[in-house]
C-alpha cells in the first residue's frame, strides 16, 4: 500500500516546494526592487552631494545654487530638473539655463547671462539691458562700447513696453551702424530717436518694420546728413 502511494506523493511534494520556491522568488524580487526604488528615489546613497555650475560672470556659483534650491543628499531621481530650471531662470542676469543629472551624485547647472546691448538711465541709477529690453545688472559707470538710453522722462507706465522697443530697434541694426550710435532719446513706444556719434540723429519711431528700418538706415548713411528719418521705411527722408 505504502510503496503503491510513494510516486504519487512525491510528486506532489515536488510540485509543493516548486511552487514555494517560486513564490520565495517573487517574494525576494519584490523585496529587492523595493529595495532599489528606496536608494534611487528617496535615500541619500544616490543623493545629491556636488553641483557643478557653469557660464556665470555676473552671478557667483553660491547665487545660482541658492537659487537652485536642492538640498544636498535630495535623491538625484527624484529633482524635478525644469522646477530647478525654473527657479535659476528668475535671476535677473539668466536668459536660459541646462540642468542635468551628473550620476551618481551630481547635478550640472549651465547657465547663459543676458548681454547688454544698451545702458538704461532711470532714477539716476545705470542698468544694463538685454535684447529683450529686460534690465538685469547695474553699472557704477556707463561702458563706452554701449549706448546710453536716457528713460527719465518715461512714463512708468509704459517704461517696460518701451524699452522693448528701443532693444528690437537696436538689435535690427548692422554692426557697423550700431558701433556708431553715441544714446538714445525715447519720449515713448513710438519716439525712438537714435543719435550718432557725431550728433547726427535717426528718427526711428517705433520698432515696426525695425528690420527693414535697419537696412534703410544703413543704405541712408551713404549719404552725407544731419538728420535721418526712417519711421516710414518705405519713405525715408534726410536733412542736411
Amino acid at each position: 500500500m505504502t510503496s503503491g502511494r510513494d510516486p504519487f506523493y512525491r510528486r506532489r511534494l515536488v510540485g509543493r516546494l516548486s511552487r514555494y520556491r517560486v513564490q520565495l522568488l517573487v517574494l525576494l524580487g519584490l523585496v529587492v526592487g523595493a529595495a532599489l526604488v528606496w536608494v534611487v528615489y528617496f535615500s541619500a546613497v544616490l543623493g545629491v552631494h556636488r553641483v557643478e555650475v557653469d557660464g556665470t560672470t555676473l552671478l557667483t556659483a553660491q547665487q545660482v545654487e541658492a537659487a537652485a534650491a536642492v538640498p544636498a543628499g535630495t535623491a538625484l531621481a527624484s529633482i524635478d530638473l525644469g522646477e530647478v530650471a525654473e527657479r535659476v531662470r528668475s535671476l535677473d542676469p539668466v536668459a536660459d539655463v541646462r540642468v542635468e543629472r551628473l550620476w551618481p551624485r551630481g547635478l550640472s547647472i549651465v547657465v547663459t547671462e543676458r548681454r547688454s546691448v544698451a545702458v538704461v538711465r532711470q532714477a539716476g541709477v545705470l542698468s544694463g539691458m538685454d535684447s529683450e529690453g529686460v534690465l538685469f545688472r547695474t553699472y557704477d559707470a556707463a561702458p563706452d562700447h554701449l549706448p546710453l538710453v536716457d528713460a527719465e522722462d518715461l512714463d512708468a507706465t509704459g517704461r517696460d513696453e518701451a524699452l522693448a522697443e528701443v532693444a528690437t530697434a537696436l538689435a535690427a541694426l548692422d554692426a557697423d551702424v550700431a558701433s556708431r550710435v553715441d544714446h538714445v532719446e525715447v519720449a515713448s513706444r513710438d519716439a525712438i530717436v537714435l543719435v550718432l556719434g557725431g550728433g547726427d540723429r535717426v528718427t526711428w519711431g517705433s520698432a515696426e518694420e525695425s528690420e527693414l528700418k535697419g537696412q534703410v538706415l544703413t543704405a541712408l548713411l551713404e549719404q552725407k546728413a544731419s538728420a535721418y528719418d526712417v519711421s516710414v521705411p518705405g519713405q525715408p527722408t534726410t536733412r542736411p
